[in-house]
C-alpha cells in the first residue's frame, strides 16, 4: 500500500517563503509560529494565538529567543532557549515552551499534525490473539518505512487469552493452574506496560501506527493523551465522561476504563495502543492473573465477584456499535478511509508468529 504524500512547509533554504506552523496544545490553547529563515536560521520570528502570557513582555523575548536558532535545533533546544528567555515570574498559561517548540518544528516540517496524513481504519476482523500481536510490528515497521499510511486497527479475537507487556515477568504475573483451567493462550506484546485479559466480546482493543513526527517535540507522557483525543471525543459521544490519569490510564469518575501501550522503533514507526474494558469476568481475571486487591480497585471493583463493566453498564451499548462510534469519530475527524490487512502483511503476521511472537523464548524471556 503507497503513503499518501505528507503535507509540508516550505523549503527551509532562503527561498523566500514564510513558514507557518500550529500547534493545538491537547486541553489548552492554539499555538501559531510564523517566521523566515535566512542562511539557515529562524529570521523575523512572530509567535501568536490565543494562549494567556503574562507579562505581556514575555512575548517578545520568546521571539528574540527564537530568532537566529538553526533549523535543525531539536524540540528539546527549542524549549530550552524559549524558558531560559522568559522573564522570572513569566505564567504561561494553556501551553508551554515544549508547545512553541512543537509548533516551530511543525513550520519547518520536522514535525507533522494529524491533518498531514492520510489515514486509513482497518474494522475488526477475527484473528489469533498471536497474529494480532505479531500484526502491531509488522505494520509499524510498515508504516516507518511508507508502505502503509498511518492506521487505526481494531482487534477481535476468538479464544481467551492474557497479553502481557514486554517486560513484564511470565511468573510473577500469571496463575499457571488458572491459565490451565481456563484455556488462555498467553501472549508478550512488544510495548511495555500491564497484562491485558481478553476474552471474546469482553473488551475493545485498538492499535494506532503512525510516523513518530507526529508527537515530535512532544513529551512521551504527554503522548499518550495527544494520541487520544479522538478517544476521548468518542466516548462523550456514547454518553461516557472520560479523562486521562497519567501515565497511561483512561478513567471515569467510577475508575479506570482502560490503559495504554507505546513502543517505538528504529524506522521512525510507532505503535499505540490501549485496550478498555468491556464487560470482564473479574473473577475469572484473578484466577488467571496475580492481582492484588489494590490493583483490582485500580480496574474498577473492589470485589472479584463483580464484573468490570464500565463501557457496556454505561452506555448500554453492544461493543459493536461503541466500536462503530469510535470509528466514525476518528475518520471524522481526520478524514480517514477503509482500509484492509493485505495477504502480505497477513503472511508477514503468520512467519513472525513462528519466529518469534509463538516462541517460548519471547514469551519466557522475562521469567
Amino acid at each position: 500500500m503507497t503513503s499518501h504524500p505528507v503535507a509540508i512547509a516550505p523549503s527551509t533554504d532562503d527561498d523566500g517563503g514564510r513558514h507557518h506552523g500550529e500547534y493545538k496544545v491537547p486541553g489548552g490553547k492554539l499555538v501559531v509560529a510564523d517566521f523566515d529563515v535566512v542562511d539557515g536560521v529562524l529570521a523575523n520570528v512572530s509567535l501568536s494565538g490565543d494562549f494567556f502570557l503574562e507579562p505581556d513582555e514575555a512575548l517578545p523575548e520568546i521571539n528574540r529567543a527564537l530568532t537566529g536558532l538553526p533549523v535543525d535545533t531539536s524540540a528539546a533546544d527549542i524549549a530550552d532557549a524559549v524558558t531560559a528567555a522568559l522573564p522570572e515570574g513569566t505564567v504561561l498559561f494553556g501551553f508551554s515552551a515544549d508547545a512553541v517548540a512543537v509548533t516551530v518544528r511543525r513550520a519547518l516540517a520536522k514535525a507533522t499534525g494529524w491533518a498531514d496524513h492520510h489515514w486509513n481504519i482497518i474494522a475488526p476482523s477475527v484473528l489469533p490473539t498471536h497474529v494480532n500481536v505479531a500484526l502491531d510490528e509488522v505494520l509499524t515497521e510498515e508504516v516507518g518505512a511508507g508502505r502503509r499510511n498511518p492506521t487505526l486497527r481494531f482487534w477481535d479475537w476468538e479464544e481467551p487469552s492474557v497479553v502481557i507487556g514486554s517486560f513484564q515477568s511470565v511468573r510473577n504475573e500469571l496463575h499457571p493452574e488458572g491459565v490451565a483451567r481456563h484455556g488462555i493462550s498467553v501472549v508478550r506484546r512488544i510495548s511495555g506496560g500491564g497484562a491485558m485479559f481478553m476474552e471474546a466480546g469482553n473488551c475493545i482493543t485498538y492499535s494506532l501506527y503512525l510516523p513518530q513526527t507526529l508527537v515530535d517535540g512532544i513529551s512521551f507522557a504527554d503522548s499518550y493523551r495527544f494520541l487520544d483525543a479522538w478517544v476521548m471525543a468518542a466516548l462523550e459521544k456514547v454518553g461516557i465522561s472520560a479523562f486521562y490519569v497519567p501515565l497511561n490510564d483512561i478513567a471515569t469518575e467510577h475508575g479506570k476504563i482502560g490503559g495504554a501501550a507505546q513502543k517505538r522503533l528504529a524506522n521512525g514507526g510507532m505503535l499505540h495502543h490501549v485496550t478498555m474494558s468491556y464487560d470482564i469476568d473479574a473473577e475469572k481475571m484473578v484466577e488467571v492473573l496475580r492481582i492484588g486487591k489494590e490493583k483490582l480497585s485500580d480496574k474498577g471493583t473492589t470485589s472479584a465477584k463483580k464484573r468490570v463493566d464500565p463501557l457496556r453498564r454505561q452506555t448500554g451499548m453492544a461493543r459493536a456499535e461503541i466500536v462503530a462510534a469510535m470509528m466514525d469519530v476518528f475518520a471524522e475527524r481526520y478524514g480517514a478511509t477503509p482500509s484492509v490487512l493485505t495477504d502480505a502483511e497477513l503472511e508477514a503476521a503468520r512467519r513472525r508468529v513462528e519466529s518469534k511472537f509463538g516462541t517460548a523464548e519471547w514469551l519466557h524471556r522475562v521469567p
